[in-house]
């Protein structure tokens, strides 16, 4: 069964550790809430998109052993240098969760839309399968928020899909410059009102209203960040649900 709402899962949430290597990964609670979102199939079949990182095979790799041995179907849609199923649209809709992975979400969105993944990205979402991901993989679904794809300063990015009609800010806590820009850029209309996440923290949007945040690990948080009236971002702390 697909989700009975078009339903977001965005995310400061990467894959745990091993610790047996850069890429000797493992698939977190986050990941068990997606499948409960898609309607907690037995097998729940999981696309991974690598786009922001270019499709690094190394990557990829890590994600299918994060996978091995679980009940997920996991597969993997890579655009470079040429897409790897031969029909983007129906593999998309027949998954029950998309994960998005971070990097540039710039170089993502341009790539998206010379291969029209953003309208059957919206077209799965319509239909019920659960969107997510990390860092890129949150900004991406939100108008808009703060990015590193230009370079160490960070800079705004305002052509998101759209899919979730506010900001996102990721990495709240953990990148000095992505609190006071994202607040600056709320202020000045740069970017309308939105949430931020601490890393570790999710936002689970049911339609395109936020229905509850979660979080991996404790001490951390989601915020409200809107544009007061005298002019100066006004930030509200949101505790999450603590995932098991």
């Amino acid at each position: 069964m697909p989700a009975t709402v078009p339903t977001i899962l965005a995310t400061s949430i990467g894959f745990d550790s091993r610790g047996r290597g850069p890429y000797d990964w493992a698939p977190g609670p986050v990941f068990d809430l997606a499948a409960e979102l898609a309607g907690a199939p037995a097998e729940p079949r999981l696309c991974h998109l690598g786009t922001a990182t270019g499709d690094d095979p190394a990557r990829i790799a890590g994600v299918y052993g994060a996978f091995a041995g679980s009940r997920a179907r996991v597969s993997h849609l890579s655009l470079f240098p040429m897409p790897t199923v031969p029909d983007v649209r129906a593999h998309l809709l027949a998954q029950d969760v998309i994960w998005v992975g971070g990097g540039s979400v710039a170089n993502l969105l341009a790539v998206w839309r010379v291969h029209g993944l953003d309208e059957v990205l919206a077209e799965c979402w319509r239909a019920g399968v659960v969107l997510g991901g990390v860092s890129a993989g949150s900004l991406c679904w939100h108008v808009g928020g703060t990015t590193d794809s230009y370079g160490p300063d960070l800079r705004p990015v305002t052509n998101g899909l759209g899919l979730i009609p506010t900001s996102n800010g990721v990495h709240h806590d953990s990148e000095e410059q992505r609190r006071p820009l994202y607040q600056r850029l709320v202020a000045d209309g740069t970017l309308p009102a939105g949430h931020a996440t601490d890393d570790g923290v999710g936002l689970v949007y049911r339609g395109t209203a936020l229905a509850e945040v979660v979080a991996d690990r404790p001490g951390k948080a989601a915020y409200r960040v809107e544009r007061g009236p005298d002019g100066t971002a006004v930030e509200t702390r949101i505790e999450p649900r603590r995932l098991r």
